[in-house]
């Protein structure tokens, strides 16, 4: 049995996973959800990791998934406890020292993303679209009901605090259809930030809500042939 621990993205909501959970659940898993200090402006990314590693609380079998801006929180926690797999899920690459506010620059997101709306003919982004466009009716109405979950700027403020990446095995899964962080822009960037290839699968950037089976099914074989959990 191994340990799921589920980080969010902006927002840092619990609830993103709340599709994936049972799955994995089902699976035979012990499954942590983790809600982020999303909205409280004295949270920076160290209490963002802290936060994760009060969830885990001690214990064993680690694999830490991390969604979007996750990606900035989990290689943190990797240095902290022992986790077996880091799995990057559509998740943002930060070198040493850049902030999440610099990432976007620095990588050329934006370009990726407008390039990609004009070879499929994608309007100007918005969130219904951008993020929502294969998700199921219900589970984006679900999601609009709640309001957008604030994301203070504390945590783009701030350096990435970590001098390299930890040696802790990752593997990098990104869904092909995903608006905002293109897939052919993050094969680009993870290819020159971690040296890892880039596993897809079907789905915008909200895979665990869009296809919470498949990303399962993905996750387990990842556990099967990546680690001894």
């Amino acid at each position: 049995m191994a340990t799921f621990t589920l980080i969010p993205g902006a927002g840092g909501r619990a609830w993103y996973w709340h599709r994936l959970v049972p799955e994995l659940r089902a699976r035979g898993h012990d499954t942590i959800a983790v809600d982020l200090p999303a909205g409280d402006d004295s949270a920076g990314l160290r209490a963002y990791a802290d936060t994760v590693v009060e969830a885990i609380a001690g214990r064993t079998n680690v694999i830490l998934v991390a969604q979007s801006m996750g990606g900035f929180t989990a290689p943190l926690v990797c240095e902290r406890v022992p986790v077996g797999l880091m799995v990057l899920l559509n998740a943002m690459v930060p070198i040493p020292g850049e902030t999440g506010g610099d990432w976007w620059g620095n990588t050329g997101q934006a370009q990726a993303m407008a390039d990609l709306a004009a070879r499929e003919g994608h309007g100007p982004f918005d969130a219904g679209e951008g993020f929502f466009h294969d998700v199921p009716p219900e589970v984006t109405a679900e999601a609009f009901a709640q309001g957008e979950p604030p994301q203070s700027s504390t945590p783009f403020a701030e350096p990435w605090p970590l001098h390299t990446w930890p040696d802790t095995p990752t593997v990098f899964l990104q869904g092909r259809d995903d608006r905002f962080f293109p897939l052919d822009f993050q094969r680009r960037i993870v290819r020159e930030r971690l040296g890892i290839p880039v596993d897809e699968m079907p789905g915008g950037h909200l895979v665990a809500l869009s296809r919470p089976k498949e990303l399962a099914e993905r996750l387990e074989k990842y556990r099967v042939e990546r680690t001894s959990l």
